[in-house]
């Protein structure tokens, strides 16, 4: 008999501690929500957007050159000091366009009934520019605190001969060509007219006032 009374005060204790599981696992998901540290971070991100210019574009880029580059940009600031040294290992990208805004109503000419002759704007270099992923700076030498501000100089100055390079290269030239070929074929396919593609005459300069 002793047996039977030690099961009947256990039975009511294993009963409490089993409602007391079942009841924590029903709540534990809720109680999550107010612990102090979350599973994943929570981000909150607060903007304000505006519209300040819409620019019309009319640019067709015809040609884009890559460039790789080793740039070693050195400054001298202080006479008794050695000079800061940065080497720089830089990527850069020039595109070549036509400004076709700048084509005008007296550039476009008919000639009978097979053939339009389009007086394009001159070539130009749209854009140039570093390209920072596929650039990585090389090594820095006595730059005596200030290597953030040589590396940028030693990058301003590679985007400087991203244009050099680019125009020494025959980039406008190759515009050119590259026009002839994209866009006469298309101009032909649009007007069911032989296209012909010639330069805009340069405007006389204006005399100066006395």
């Amino acid at each position: 008999m002793p047996l039977a009374r030690l099961l009947r005060r256990l039975l009511p204790l294993a009963f409490l501690l089993l409602l007391g599981w079942f009841l924590w696992r029903k709540v534990q998901p809720s109680l999550s929500d107010f612990s102090l540290l979350r599973a994943e971070p929570r981000v909150t991100v607060t903007h304000n957007t505006v519209l300040q210019k819409v620019e019309s574009l009319g640019r067709l880029e015809l040609v884009r050159y890559h460039f790789k580059d080793v740039v070693e940009y050195k400054k001298s600031t202080y006479r008794f000091l050695p000079d800061a040294k940065v080497a720089l290992i830089v990527a850069g990208d020039a595109v070549g366009c036509l400004d076709l805004r700048k084509v005008r109503a007296q550039d476009v000419v008919f000639e009978g009934d097979s053939v339009v002759r389009v007086a394009l704007p001159p070539a130009e270099l749209c854009t140039w520019q570093i390209d920072h992923k596929n650039s990585k700076v090389y090594s820095v030498e006595n730059g005596f605190l200030q290597d953030a501000e040589l590396v940028d100089a030693g990058y301003k100055y590679a985007e400087q001969n991203v244009r050099r390079a680019a125009l020494q290269s025959g980039i406008l030239a190759q515009t050119n060509e590259n026009a002839e070929l994209i866009l006469r074929p298309m101009l032909e396919t649009m007007t069911g007219r032989r296209v012909v593609l010639t330069r805009q005459l340069a405007l006389p300069a204006r005399p100066r006032l006395q």
